[in-house]
């Protein structure tokens, strides 16, 4: 039975990889960012993709755009910058952006797909609450039994470690949770923690933006590029310490704010470890002020290709736009691929077996 799936919500096409390795025929998506679909259509242009605003699609066009009368699976990451913890609380409740999660309950209710996937930030059930129980009540009303829980991606075989919120539902049937396949101290059929050196060991040494502009075509690099670091934070990343913060940093070549007895955020200017999980990777990738994305030994940060390995992209994942900040962006805000792979195997299975025999399945 060929399962179908809508991605709304669906960015550079992170979550797209992962349904389409599950098995899922994905027949429908939307994204508005012209950077993001351009990316999107360079990777799934089987896919019949709308670039508009989401609160501007209606279930019926999207079945129709579809060509069909009923879906299996709709799935969404609705923007969460919103909810994160790197954002102030104020911000958070102003953010225009945060009234998309109930899109999500809207297109439901408009295609009645068998079951449901979300994914967002662990802050969207605290910063976001009263958006996020509307959600849950609308989705409930409509008969869907949901599945919640905050998942460690690591846990999946993603190099990387990033939290995240996690609903699962079926139409009058149950949804698990998967289950983990990776730990930090493996045993049984759990293999370890996939890490920096897995994903990026041996990759050539990059170009910085400006080299990569001269060739007068930053995409034939392949992305292989990194920002040319300030003469100060080039001293910074020589003095600094592999999965250290910046307080190993000698003080006066720290940043003002940084210095007299500073204890605030220490997840900046610091490096990633070879043999352990990258830090969450954010459209501040290639920053070194903005996270600890320094490279492990390479007096530089992480590529934008080098981030979107730690994403589990492709190694041959187009990324289509000669914007550095962008591509940041689109990387940075992606559902890694092969966690979006774990929870769209287990829709797809409970989606195959409801299919079976339902009555049997039934919790």
């Amino acid at each position: 039975m060929e399962l179908t799936a809508i991605d709304i919500f669906a960015g550079a096409g992170g979550l797209t990889v992962g349904l389409k390795r599950a098995g899922f025929h994905v027949v429908a998506a939307v994204e508005l960012e012209a950077h993001a679909f351009a990316t999107y259509k360079a990777n799934h242009p089987e896919v019949r993709c709308l670039n508009q605003d989401i609160a501007t699609v209606s279930g019926s066009a999207l079945l129709e755009h579809a060509g069909a009368d009923h879906i299996d699976l709709l799935a969404g990451c609705p923007p969460c910058q919103g909810f994160t913890s790197l954002t102030a609380k104020y911000k958070a409740k102003e953010d225009p952006r945060n009234q998309l999660v109930l899109e999500m309950a809207r297109l439901t209710e408009q295609t009645l797909p068998q079951a449901v996937m979300m994914e967002n930030v662990p802050g969207l059930t605290q910063k976001g609450d009263d958006l996020y129980h509307q959600l849950r009540d609308r989705l409930k009303t409509l008969g869907y039994r949901l599945t919640e829980g905050v998942l460690q991606v690591a846990d999946y075989g993603v190099p990387q470690f990033r939290r995240r919120l996690v609903m699962l539902g079926g139409l009058d049937f149950e949804i698990l949770l998967p289950r983990a396949t990776h730990s930090q101290s493996p045993c049984g059929d759990l293999a370890p923690w996939r890490t920096v050196r897995d994903a990026i060991k041996g990759m050539p040494v990059p170009l910085t933006l400006p080299e990569a502009k001269a060739q007068g075509d930053v995409e034939r690099s392949d992305w292989h590029v990194v920002r040319k670091l300030s003469a100060k934070n080039l001293e910074r990343i020589k003095a600094a310490t592999a999965g250290e913060t910046w307080t190993k940093i000698p003080e006066q070549l720290r940043p003002t704010c940084h210095r007299d007895g500073y204890v605030g955020f220490t997840n900046v200017y610091g490096r990633m470890q070879w043999d352990r999980p990258a830090p969450t990777i954010t459209g501040g990738c290639t920053t070194f002020s903005k996270g600890r994305f320094g490279h492990p030994d390479a007096d530089r940060t992480i590529s934008v290709r080098e981030a979107a390995l730690l994403q589990t992209f492709p190694n041959d994942y187009r990324l289509d736009t000669p914007y550095m900040d962008y591509v940041c962006n689109m990387i940075g805000n992606a559902l890694p691929c092969d966690f979006a792979e774990a929870l769209s195997r287990q829709c797809a299975e409970r989606l195959q077996h409801q299919a079976v025999d339902p009555l049997e399945l039934a919790p």
